[in-house]
C-alpha cells in the first residue's frame, strides 16, 4: 500500500524520509515541518490534514532581480521609512491552513510586520522590514514554504478593480423612476383593488399617468441601451442572442403601456417596465463583479516577466526592466523561461515549445 507524505499528502514514490515519527516524500516538506515546529505552528496540520505543499525545487535566484531599486519600486505599493508594503500573487493558496500557515508568517520571521491573504484573487498582502528583510529573500522564504509569488507585467501593473460607473448610473436611474413610479401609480392601483372611486385620483390621474410616462421614458432609451446594442449586433450578424427577446419585451411593455394611456384604458405598466430593468441592470452589476472576482481570462501580460537579465559585450549580467529593453541589447534566457521578445539566438542551443503560442 502506497505512503503518503504527513505534510503534502502526495505519495511517496521516490525517496522516504523519516522524521519525528513521521514520513516525508522529500526533504523541502520535512524543512516546513521542522520550522512550523519550531515556532510553535504545528496546529496548521489540525486544520487541514495533509494539506501542506510541497516546496519548489526550482532555483530560487529567479528572485534576486527584485532587488533592483526600479523593479523593488514597480512591485511594491509602499515603501517608506523601514517598511515596505507588498502584494504577492500565489495561486496555490487553496484552503484554510493556508490561509493560517500565510497569516502566520510574522511568527515565522521577526522581519515581517503583518500578512493578510485575499483568498478569492489568491494574493497575500505582505508588510515588512525591508533593511532586514530583502524583496527577494521574501520571495525565497515564501517559495521554501510552498508558497511561490507569482511575479509578472500583470502583477507589477496593480489593476484595481473598477466599477462600471455607466452601469451604475444606468442603475441609478432605473431605481429612481422605478421607486416614483411606485409612488405615483399606488393611489390608482388601490382605488382599483378597494373598486372606489376617488374625486381628487380622478382630476389628476392623467397628470399622474404622464409622469410615470416621463419616468420611464429615460430608463428605457437609456437604462436600457445596452440590450438594444445587443440585440441589433446579434441581428446584424443573424444570430439571435439572449438580448432580442428581452429588448421584444421593453418595446411590448413600453408601447402597451402608452396604448393603454393614450386609450384612458388603464394607468399601463411603466412601474413595472423600470422595477423589470432595475432588477436586471442589479443582476447586471452582481455578475460583472463575480466574473472579475474570478478572473477566468488571463491578460498576455500574466505570462511575461517584469525583468529579465541583460548581458554587455564583457559578459557582465545586470537586471533590467523589459520596457527598458532597446533594439540591440543581449539578455539571457534560461531553461524554462519565456522569451519575452523578438529575438535572435547568438549563443547556445534553443529548444523552443511553440505549443505555448
Amino acid at each position: 500500500m502506497p505512503e503518503n507524505c504527513f505534510h503534502c499528502g502526495q505519495n511517496i514514490e521516490k525517496e522516504r524520509i523519516s522524521f519525528d515519527e513521521k514520513i516525508f516524500c522529500c526533504n523541502g516538506c520535512k524543512s516546513v515541518y521542522e520550522i512550523l515546529n519550531l515556532n510553535n505552528l504545528s496546529d496548521f496540520y489540525e486544520l487541514n490534514k495533509k494539506s501542506g505543499i510541497r516546496p519548489n525545487d526550482d532555483n530560487t535566484s529567479q528572485f534576486d532581480y527584485l532587488d533592483t531599486p526600479e523593479i523593488f519600486g514597480k512591485v511594491t505599493d509602499f515603501s517608506e521609512g523601514n517598511t515596505s508594503l507588498v502584494n504577492f500573487k500565489i495561486p496555490v493558496i487553496h484552503c484554510s491552513s493556508c490561509i493560517w500557515l500565510l497569516e502566520s508568517l510574522q511568527s515565522l520571521n521577526p522581519n515581517i510586520n503583518y500578512s493578510q491573504v485575499n483568498f478569492t484573487r489568491k494574493t497575500v498582502q505582505i508588510s515588512f522590514n525591508h533593511n532586514e528583510l530583502k524583496l527577494s529573500e521574501l520571495a525565497k522564504f515564501l517559495t521554501s514554504l510552498g508558497y511561490k509569488p507569482v511575479v509578472n507585467l500583470e502583477t507589477a501593473e496593480k489593476k484595481e478593480e473598477s466599477l462600471d460607473k455607466s452601469l451604475v448610473i444606468k442603475l441609478a436611474v432605473a431605481g429612481f423612476a422605478f421607486g416614483n413610479g411606485m409612488l405615483f401609480v399606488y393611489p390608482e392601483y388601490a382605488a382599483q383593488v378597494m373598486g372606489t372611486t376617488d374625486f381628487w385620483m380622478e382630476q389628476y390621474k392623467d397628470l399622474f399617468r404622464f409622469i410615470t410616462f416621463l419616468l420611464a421614458t429615460p430608463v428605457v432609451f437609456y437604462s436600457a441601451s445596452d440590450y438594444f446594442k445587443s440585440a441589433w449586433f446579434g441581428l446584424k450578424n443573424k444570430i439571435v442572442n439572449i438580448d432580442v427577446p428581452i429588448v421584444l419585451g421593453i418595446i411590448m411593455l413600453y408601447g402597451r403601456s402608452i396604448y393603454e394611456v393614450l386609450t384612458d384604458y388603464g394607468p399601463g405598466y411603466f412601474d413595472t417596465l423600470c422595477g423589470l430593468l432595475f432588477f436586471m441592470l442589479l443582476g447586471k452589476l452582481f455578475q460583472k463583479r463575480t466574473y472579475s472576482a474570478l478572473s477566468y481570462d488571463r491578460d498576455y501580460k500574466s505570462f511575461y516577466p517584469i525583468a529579465v537579465t541583460k548581458v554587455d559585450f564583457n559578459g557582465k549580467q545586470e537586471n533590467t526592466l523589459l520596457s527598458d529593453l532597446k533594439v540591440g541589447h543581449r539578455i539571457m534566457v534560461r531553461n524554462q523561461e519565456i522569451i519575452p521578445v523578438d529575438a535572435i539566438l547568438i549563443n547556445g542551443e534553443g529548444n523552443i515549445d511553440n505549443s505555448f503560442i
